[in-house]
């Protein structure tokens, strides 16, 4: 058993044996037909995956890894708020006719600031952190931007990333670790997808800035199972499990905008089968 299906299963136990009913609410989002999506929901679930132990993969079912590499690419890489700039759809559903998310993700990490060593956006300034003051505690991106909410198609769900430096005793290279804040996640759809992304984002900076990747925390404020996923998450959690895949980063890149998704693959990646035509509420 991977250690992300481990965390997985015991996070989905804890919703729907702990969590509660949002049934009767009052609540945003609805189902295709109309109807409203009800959750169960925990608050305030925090989980650790040591990235120098393995890669979070799930093998209850695949993880798309070079789709999630793709999109966190589109944000932190191109910061990028057009689906044009995509290869995959899932972001299909809250773009413009001409293809733009608003002043969303991407284009909030694109947005240059003021600092005393320059004009820079917010990722050029966790790289430059990283290489030249690692042990800062002020190593972080928001997209949270409440001036700019009224233009955004959806509100940022993973909106911040902290990054902590360590120096373990005993080694050579500092060790990279990382929180990534989320206001609100559907677990079935997006959960092992987010980690995944978020993993590889940790492995590509820690490359760059010649560091050791460490733990990534992912804290989710509202983790939640939407009422027509239950059943499915009911089956999956009951599914064989295998050990985790070997995870490969292009060891050649040194420049964070030189990588691709082509740059990341994982090897013996055994799993359950692919669950098709998941319901998303929107």
């Amino acid at each position: 058993m991977s250690m992300a299906d481990k965390i997985f299963i015991d996070m989905c136990k804890d919703i729907l044996t702990n969590g509660t009913s949002t049934e009767g609410e009052k609540v945003r989002p609805k189902w295709e037909d109309g109807t409203p999506a009800y959750t169960i929901k925990k608050f305030g679930v925090v989980n650790r995956y040591d990235l120098s132990k393995e890669f979070p993969l799930l093998t209850l079912r695949r993880t798309a890894l070079k789709s999630a590499t793709d999109e966190i690419l589109w944000i932190w890489q191109q910061k990028s708020n057009n689906i044009n700039d995509l290869h995959s759809h899932i972001w299909d559903e809250w773009a413009d006719p001409d293809g733009s998310i608003g002043k969303a993700y991407g284009y909030q990490l694109g947005v240059k600031h003021q600092y005393k060593e320059g004009m820079m956006d917010q990722v050029d300034r966790v790289i430059y952190d990283l290489k030249n003051n690692p042990f800062s505690r002020r190593i972080m991106t928001n997209i949270y931007v409440h001036q700019d909410l009224h233009e955004m198609n959806l509100y940022p769900c993973a909106y911040s990333m902290t990054f902590n430096v360590t120096q373990k005793k005993g080694e050579d290279k500092l060790t990279l670790n990382a929180v990534l804040n989320q206001r609100s996640q559907d677990v079935l759809a997006a959960n092992n997808w987010n980690v995944a992304q978020y993993a590889v984002l940790v492995h590509m900076l820690a490359q760059v800035c010649d560091m050791k990747v460490g733990e990534l925390v992912h804290v989710i404020a509202d983790a939640h199972i939407y009422d027509r996923h239950v059943p499915i998450i009911e089956e999956l959690i009951q599914r064989p499990c295998y050990d985790a895949p070997t995870f490969w980063i292009n060891p050649e890149i040194k420049d964070f905008y030189q990588f691709t998704r082509n740059d990341v693959k994982v090897e013996n990646y055994v799993t359950g089968e692919q669950i098709f035509n998941i319901p998303i509420a929107i």
